[in-house]
């Protein structure tokens, strides 16, 4: 029975507490550890801080006796599996693994014969067997894929998506050895709907930076593009809408301000930092995709401050509202949002900046910027609006009839009138 099993999630966070969740749902008696004391606290209250998990949810999972918040170590004691989902960030270009390598010293404390320890963290092909591995090894005094089971599953989660949930996204699946795959294909199968076993830990390592380079490089090509569309006097968006009708051999991918969130920013340079460090070679798509993102916020500050020249206005001492903090619509997750970029520039240059967002912690600030909301006088009273990010919340038929002039950067609004302006 699931319920005697004892299942430990690493982190907190925008992949582990649905993980969790979905673990205690399946019958597993789940601790959900997390060094961050004040999120074990929130959630021991039963508060959820993840868009994707209801404090009633998470209210249901603490009454069931099936789930528990820690931040002590020695509550991970007796675990039966363990799946580290802690964050893999970028440091000056660098892939910094601090994290899993904690995470896998604490559980290397705890792990048992027979007991099963699976990644989820974003990282680079090899990182399973070549440091996870040797770490919790010579920890334990225990071989990976003969005393305990060790694999790797990417993590897929899709902040806000209501279609493709975690349990009805397939999962992907990976063991060293046999029976390691077969303990990690079995405890995802409790969970999910369609588990997709691959041969190695390194195949699914790759998998997950194949997902998000491939949307990358697609992103890249479709930004590059609407800038010289734009130059050429040529409207980007009806041309993706026509190319959008061919039924085979065609995928949508539209512009937008840059790329957020941590998956597109960061996971293809963790491919790319593998490649060069191993083979001694650059990953030129990779390369190229980040330069043309990153340089998207840029490329809207200053069409922001073409059309304010039009208007006879320079950007310094304008009243600018930008819409949306998050990096995507209808969540609060604001990592790499390219908002940030945009308002730091804005602020740089003099101008006035407000900024709206009903999903992005109010706790959240941007120095030299005032949160406000997206009505009345907010808008009408602006020099210049940028749509961002299209919550549902934001009324843009509404805000395209009195903003003064609209930066629309995602083609939200629908209006064509000569105070809208498509990026």
């Amino acid at each position: 029975m699931t319920s005697d099993r004892k299942v430990v999630v690493v982190g907190q966070g925008y992949v582990g507490l649905p993980l969790a969740m979905a673990a205690v749902e399946a019958g597993y008696t789940v601790v959900g550890y997390d060094t961050d004391e004040a999120k074990v606290d929130a959630l021991s209250a039963g508060q959820s801080y993840v868009d994707d998990i209801s404090s009633e949810e998470l209210a249901q999972a603490l009454s069931s006796g099936r789930y528990s918040a820690s931040s002590q170590g020695k509550s991970c004691a007796g675990f039966d599996i363990a799946v580290i989902t802690v964050p893999t960030p970028l440091r000056d270009g660098v892939p910094d693994l601090s994290f899993i390598e904690a995470a896998g010293t604490m559980l290397a404390r705890y792990v048992r014969p027979g007991s099963t320890i699976i990644l989820e963290s974003t990282t680079w092909p090899g990182t399973t067997e070549e440091l996870l591995a040797p770490m919790i090894e010579e920890a334990s005094g225990l071989s990976a894929g003969v005393d305990f089971h060790l694999g790797y599953s990417p993590e897929r989660i899709d902040p806000g998506n209501r279609t493709y949930t975690f349990r009805t996204t397939p999962k992907v699946v990976s063991g060293i050895g046999e029976t390691s795959l077969e303990s990690v294909r079995a405890f995802y199968a409790d969970l999910v709907e369609q588990v997709i076993p691959v041969s190695g830990t390194r195949e699914a390592e790759l998998t997950k930076l194949l997902e998000n380079t491939f949307r990358h490089v697609n992103i890249a090509l479709v930004n590059e593009l609407a800038m010289f569309a734009h130059d050429l006097d040529i409207d980007i968006w009806e041309s993706i809408d026509a190319a959008s009708t061919k039924p085979f051999g065609f995928m949508r991918f539209t512009p937008g301000p840059g790329v957020g969130g941590h998956c597109l920013p960061i996971d293809p340079s963790y491919l790319s930092w593998r490649v060069e460090r191993t083979l001694g070679q650059n990953f030129r798509f990779v390369e190229l995709a980040n330069d043309i993102n990153n340089h998207m916020p840029h490329y809207v500050v200053g069409r922001l401050t073409l059309g304010l020249n039009l208007r006879r206005k320079s950007v310094a001492g304008s009243r600018v509202l930008l819409l949306g903090l998050t990096y995507k619509a209808n969540t609060s997750d604001i990592r790499e949002s390219p908002t940030l970029d945009v308002a730091a520039r804005l602020v740089q240059l003099g101008a006035d900046v407000r900024i709206a967002d009903p999903h992005a912690p109010r706790s959240f600030e941007i120095p030299g910027t005032v949160r406000v909301e997206a009505i009345g006088d907010e808008v009408a009273g602006a020099d210049a609006v940028i749509l961002l990010v299209a919550h549902d919340e934001f009324d843009l038929g509404k805000i395209a009839e009195t903003a003064p002039y609209l930066l629309d950067a995602v083609r939200a609004t629908g209006v064509v009138a000569d105070n809208v302006e498509l990026l």
